[in-house]
């Protein structure tokens, strides 16, 4: 049996992994808002501070992985803090709990959404981890509204080249800790259900976010199984990867440019 932190734990992805975890018998110790094991704000310090110091206290001080889920897609300054800010934290803040473990790993949750255009000062505010000045730029997109939705993909491609600067160094990589993400299409979940709620709100989702496999993910076990291998004594060897599990939008957005 292994233990298990997962963010975002009340609804969605977050809720489905946890639950998938806990059917093969492993402990998982949840967090959200609210409604979960642990309840938390990560868009401020103080919240952040509590996650971390209340799984030391349920955890015994030992996690064997931290599966950050929690986000949000609104267009408004606390995406930034919630999506990039407050995974990172999550991330770096959990990690020395992973020491004792014998397979540790961590997983965050990108999206798709990294590969929409973004605003190119505020991914850069959040790399170089400025929270104020990113909240600063968050609000001016926030208060246009031809702009907000940028703040969103922005956090989402912060998280992305976050993860592939941080994963092969000595805190991560050289400590045997796979650090990778999931890059999650269109997911059937209470984030998304009005949008796709009508054909005007499917036809405007798919136009920037392609699936001509099998269309959106539902229910949101299909990303959990994702997360559950990635934190799994399975993965040995995935260092820096975001994997995109989005029913081939990348493959039509991308195609082979990556190579």
């Amino acid at each position: 049996m292994r233990t298990y932190l997962v963010t975002g734990a009340a609804s969605g992805i977050g809720r489905a992994t946890a639950d998938l975890l806990r059917e093969r018998g492993h402990n998982v110790i949840g967090a959200d808002l609210k409604g979960s094991d642990i309840d938390c704000d990560l868009t401020t310090a103080d919240g952040r501070m509590a996650l971390v110091d209340r799984t030391g206290e349920l955890a015994q001080g030992q996690l064997d992985a931290i599966i950050a889920v929690a986000g949000i897609s609104a267009p408004i300054a606390l995406t930034a803090s919630v999506n990039y800010f407050g995974m990172v934290a999550t991330l770096e803040g959990l990690r020395p709990y992973l020491s004792g473990s014998a397979a540790p790993r961590a997983v965050g949750v990108s999206s798709t959404a990294s590969l929409h255009p973004a605003d190119p000062a505020l991914v850069d505010m959040m790399l170089a981890g400025d929270e104020p000045a990113a909240l600063t730029r968050a609000r001016e997109l926030e208060g246009d509204p031809r702009l907000g939705y940028l703040i969103y993909s922005s956090s989402k491609e912060a998280l992305a080249r976050w993860i592939r600067r941080s994963a092969p160094l000595e805190r991560w990589a050289g400590q045997s800790i796979p650090l990778n993400a999931i890059a999650p299409g269109v997911i059937e979940t209470p984030m998304t259900r009005q949008l796709l709620s009508t054909p005007e709100g499917r036809e405007m989702t798919f136009r920037s976010t392609p699936m001509p496999l099998n269309g959106p993910a539902a229910p949101p076990i299909v990303p959990a199984r994702l997360l559950a291998w990635l934190a799994s004594e399975d993965n040995t060897h995935l260092c820096g990867q975001v994997v995109f599990v989005d029913g081939g939008t990348d493959v039509l957005t991308r195609g082979d440019s990556t190579w």
